[in-house]
């Protein structure tokens, strides 16, 4: 059929399936043979502490930040306390509960996150993906987040996430995240 077409339509068509092919992200299952395995109830349990930067579109370096979370599980479902003091002094807390929902799936909710987000685990991966409610101008916004946490050593996880509206990245915050002696 590609070689029906005439010539510079053929090359269009090709660039196009490209340039579609390079946006098509990467799945949480990519990682099934890497390790350390993630496990979701041993890493997020205990003290936790995490330190990183908010990015804006540019990539940018706008805020710096650290928490303190405090992680546990009771009758099967996760919660992870999050207190965040950034480079400004605000202070801001986010509650997660993760509540398992099928092997290796997790439905994620929080004060600030509009409905159920989804995690996925595999290898040593976690991805969750959820819309965020953040304040902007004297109101609110939502922003699809796209997290992706990578298991580096039983104690070190780092986490990327891309914030974007509309499908367009708005921000990104890198992290890391480690596990503190209980």
């Amino acid at each position: 059929m590609l070689r029906e077409l005439p010539a510079n339509r053929r090359f269009f068509s090709i660039i196009f399936c490209l340039l579609l092919s390079a946006c098509s992200s990467v799945d949480v299952s990519t990682y099934r043979d890497s390790t350390p395995v993630f496990i979701a109830e041993e890493f997020f349990d205990g003290p936790l502490i995490a330190s990183g930067v908010l990015k804006d579109r540019s990539g940018k370096v706008t805020r710096k930040f650290t928490a303190d979370i405090k992680a546990y599980w009771r009758g099967g479902v996760g919660t992870l306390e999050e207190d965040f003091l950034f480079d400004d002094g605000e202070v801001t807390r986010r509650v997660w509960t993760l509540t398992p929902d099928g092997p290796n799936r997790y439905q994620a909710t929080a004060g600030d996150v509009v409905g159920p987000g989804t995690a996925s685990v595999s290898g040593n991966s976690m991805f969750l993906k959820y819309v965020l409610s953040v304040p902007y101008s004297g109101s609110t916004i939502d922003l699809s987040v796209d997290d992706r946490m990578y298991l580096v050593t039983p104690d070190l996880l780092l986490n990327e996430s891309v914030l974007s509206k509309f499908g367009v990245r708005v921000a990104e915050i890198v992290l890391s995240i480690r596990r503190l002696e209980s």
